[in-house]
């Protein structure tokens, strides 16, 4: 079943950085820090990566070299505007002029704001929102250590912005990676729950970008196939006899999934994942995991014919099913995906009170990506979803 849409012939860019992948390709990163004229590269990570087997491997690349460098890894799990910040002042103080970005998303979308503020001054949240950058930043190579942000190969960085408890959304070509070296050895050292909450993220990614009203036929061809791709591996993943194969397809995954969504954007799902966790300061890919089914029980009226290509991409017989049928099982299916992988139905907080449901759903509606999503939702239906998977702790 193919979609023929009336937008087909309208204008659409797709942007995306040089890309290498396969076994090893993190050991090519010396030589293209030379490439690009590096000569004095700042290190952002975290210190849960620093201590791998494979970054140590990726330090002695860049001494063999004869690179010298600097490491920045005051990064959170939720990157804040204030961390961004102090990279940014060490990048200017230490005289470096590349960045290399070794981590998931969040070591990646810090390096993307310090490369930001290096060029263009200012705070990082003053670039909030779209094509909000004057200018490029320093040449920035990204290794991601996780299959699911692609923040790698997008033009988005989420930063946390800690004062009004959001996470902020900078979106724009000129922080597009100059490089993406996408090497499955890392993704190897991943807990199993990692693997699982990254890969969701990645699927949310995949699905979201192929019912964006943003999307195009470039963006489809990648999206479905990473649906595909991560629904088939996402299981064997977390596995503890997971292989290298299994790892490298859902890199691929996610790697085809960040190329649509950065160029399609996203929906609902990550619109209220951003004011989710920036609040309560909780995981992303937890975050987009739990809410995936509850959004796209909304969203389905609004595209069926693109849900159902998508329930065929996740192996659900669809032949015989009407839309209201196949929209229960769409969702049903993936609220069973998410437990089999270990990932809960609902958080519990602290406390609940209806004042942090009404500032969550105000961010929510106006996240960016919610501008994409494929319906206009309701205060009452964001508002309402959050109040059934928030649950304060007795």
């Amino acid at each position: 079943m193919s979609l023929i849409y009336k937008n087909n012939y309208e204008l659409r860019k797709f942007v995306a950085p040089e890309i290498i992948t396969g076994l090893d390709a993190r050991l090519s990163v010396g030589r293209y820090i030379i490439n690009l004229g590096g000569k004095k590269p700042m290190i952002v990570t975290d210190p849960s990566v620093s201590g791998q087997l494979w970054f140590s491997e990726i330090l002695n690349n860049i001494e063999s070299n004869d690179i010298n460098y600097e490491i920045f890894e005051g990064v959170s799990e939720n990157p804040r505007a204030s961390e961004t910040m102090d990279g940014a002042e060490q990048f200017l103080l230490e005289g470096c002029d590349l960045i290399v970005a070794i981590g998931g998303g969040s070591p990646i979308d810090c390096a993307k704001g310090i490369s930001v503020v290096t060029s263009n001054g200012g705070y990082i949240l003053d670039y909030e929102g779209v094509d909000e950058i004057r200018l490029p930043g320093p040449p920035l190579i990204c290794i991601p250590t996780t299959a699911g942000t692609a923040a790698d190969v997008s033009q988005f960085a989420i930063i946390n912005d800690s004062v009004h408890m959001v996470k902020k959304a900078i979106i724009s070509k000129k922080i597009v990676p100059d490089l993406a070296l996408i090497d499955p050895v890392p993704l190897m050292t991943m807990s199993s729950h990692l693997t699982a909450c990254t890969g969701m993220d990645a699927l949310t990614h995949a699905i979201e970008a192929y019912v964006s009203n943003a999307q195009s036929a470039l963006t489809d061809v990648h999206a479905l196939e990473a649906i595909y791709l991560l629904r088939k591996f996402i299981e064997d993943a977390i596995r503890p006899d997971r292989s290298i194969e299994t790892m490298y397809q859902m890199m691929l995954g996610s790697l085809l999934a960040g190329l649509a969504f950065s160029n399609a954007s996203l929906g609902a799902v990550h619109a209220m994942a951003h004011s989710l966790g920036g609040y309560l300061d909780l995981p992303h890919g937890e975050c987009n995991s739990i809410l995936l089914s509850h959004i796209v029980g909304k969203n389905y009226e609004s595209v069926p014919e693109r849900y159902r290509l998508i329930a065929k991409k996740m192996g659900i017989a669809t032949d015989e099913l009407d839309d209201n049928n196949l929209k229960s099982k769409l969702t049903e299916h993936i609220a069973a995906l998410r437990e089999r992988v270990g990932i809960s139905s609902k958080f519990e907080v602290p406390s609940l009170n209806d004042a942090m449901l009404d500032q969550m759903t105000e961010n929510a509606l106006m996240d960016p990506c919610m501008v994409t999503n494929p319906c206009v939702l309701s205060p009452n239906d964001v508002r309402d979803i959050y109040a059934g998977i928030l649950v304060a702790r007795p």
